[in-house]
């Protein structure tokens, strides 16, 4: 546990040892770079310090982006004692010592505590439940600060009594204002060092929005040039021990790996796909950018051959959501594997561009009327769902009946292949048709 009581000046001494990321921490939110959707004008967290109210966040987001230092910003602006704990290590009893302690200084020197609790998610429900007397009571301002989704790892009735926010990565143009604020700021490298045009690209891209990480990078960088004034792309080599991808996210590097990665799955060669997967990753790519693409493979080129790689494909991209880099690259990692050793079939794209291509050449017809809307007066009367064929009366649950509109009564669209699951899809699809277009039923 630690605790801060921010002097009448709101600085805090900041000693020269401690990590540039530290140094570097905003004292006001003015100060704090990004996250402006929560920042702006009138937004919820700037009244609630412009008003000094009583306050019980919830602060989700991917690490580096901001959350601890959104809690002692928020402590400095509204004056109140900052108690830190940490939910990796305390527990019950550090929380009702806070508390007591929390309640002995409001009722004796009118100090308010504001309770920051870093990874609350660990939090077990119990522990949970021991923070909800103060939070109710306003004993405390509590922050909570989670990179898990919170509807899951945050129990009900301390969500409900929190405002949750939601924190977003960097941008490249927000690390970019870190890096150079810290260059040039007297509690940063105060203007000893500049920083080569490659090697911040470099830092940008191995920072992935986490401006903790990019600062951490920028002042070992610094160790490494040592005498010289500029910080060089190979001093950030050394210092983060990652050789600089030549990668422009918006160039034709970008275009040729990530087409090469699908065609690499495409073409069945997992160690090629996992190659230009990692080189997306170490470059910085949009880890969503790459779940999506995956996604879309899933469909296109193996589609009904393998049913199961979709399944994959979109949990790799709910867990890139969940958890983030750098652990999200092993669930990217087992879809590029699944999907690249599965039995390939594009079978459905050309079944859907079959359908599109004749929606859009003006082959539309009319819907049979035994299909229409029969849930009407006067319905029946026009013809509407007369003759219709309920399926489940009928064995197999399939019965001769026409679906396509006139004029396109024998068209197919979708034709399996003979590749993995698909051949007996094939199979059930031409025993289908064979009911469907006046075989028995």
């Amino acid at each position: 546990m630690s605790e801060t009581l921010f002097d009448d000046a709101g600085a805090e001494a900041h000693r020269s040892e401690e990590p540039l990321a530290v140094r570097m921490r905003p004292r006001t939110l003015d100060e704090v770079v990004g996250q402006r959707h929560l920042l702006g004008e009138g937004s919820p967290l700037r009244r609630l310090v412009e008003d000094d109210a009583p306050m019980s966040l919830l602060l989700w987001g991917p690490p580096g982006t901001g959350k601890t230092t959104l809690a002692t910003v928020v402590s400095r602006a509204t004056r109140r004692r900052f108690v830190e704990l940490s939910a990796v290590t305390s527990g019950v009893k550090d929380i009702r010592a806070v508390v007591d302690e929390a309640r002995r200084e409001l009722g004796m020197r009118g100090v308010r505590t504001l309770l920051f609790v870093d990874e609350v998610h660990r939090f077990s429900k119990t522990q949970q439940d021991a923070l909800l007397p103060s939070v109710e009571n306003r004993w405390v301002s509590f922050i909570g600060a989670t990179t898990e989704n919170p509807f899951f790892s945050v129990i009900s009735p301390l969500l409900s009594r929190s405002l949750l926010l939601t924190l977003e990565s960097h941008t490249d143009d927000d690390i970019r204002t870190v890096l150079e604020r810290a260059l040039v700021d007297e509690r940063g490298l105060a203007g000893r060092y500049t920083l080569a045009a490659d090697a911040a690209d470099h830092l940008v891209r191995l920072a992935g929005g986490d401006a903790r990480r990019s600062l951490t990078y920028l002042e070992a960088a610094a160790l490494v040039a040592g005498e010289r004034t500029e910080i060089t792309v190979t001093d950030v080599e050394r210092a983060a021990d990652r050789t600089a991808v030549r990668y422009d996210r918006s160039g034709d590097q970008h275009y040729d790996v990530v087409s090469a990665f699908i065609k690499s799955m495409r073409g069945s060669d997992v160690d090629a796909a996992l190659h230009y997967l990692a080189r997306m990753i170490e470059a910085g790519e949009d880890p969503r950018f790459i779940a999506r693409r995956i996604v879309v493979h899933a469909s296109e080129d193996v589609g009904m051959a393998d049913p199961t790689a979709l399944q994959v494909a979109v949990a790799a991209a709910q867990a890139v959501e969940l958890v983030g880099l750098p652990e999200a690259r092993i669930n990217l990692a087992q879809a590029v594997i699944h999907i690249a050793l599965a039995p390939k079939s594009n079978a459905v794209v050309t079944a859907i561009d079959r359908a599109v291509g004749d929606v859009r050449a003006g082959r539309l017809g009319a819907v049979p009327a035994h299909l229409r809307d029969s849930h009407y007066r006067g319905a029946a009367d026009l013809g509407h769902g007369v003759g219709y064929r309920y399926p489940h009366d009928h064995p197999g649950g399939v019965v001769a009946q026409r679906h396509l509109p006139e004029g396109l009564e024998n068209a197919e669209y979708y034709r399996p292949t003979t590749h993995g699951a698909e051949r007996r899809f094939g199979e059930v699809l031409r025993r289908i048709r064979g009911v469907l277009r006046g075989g028995s039923d």
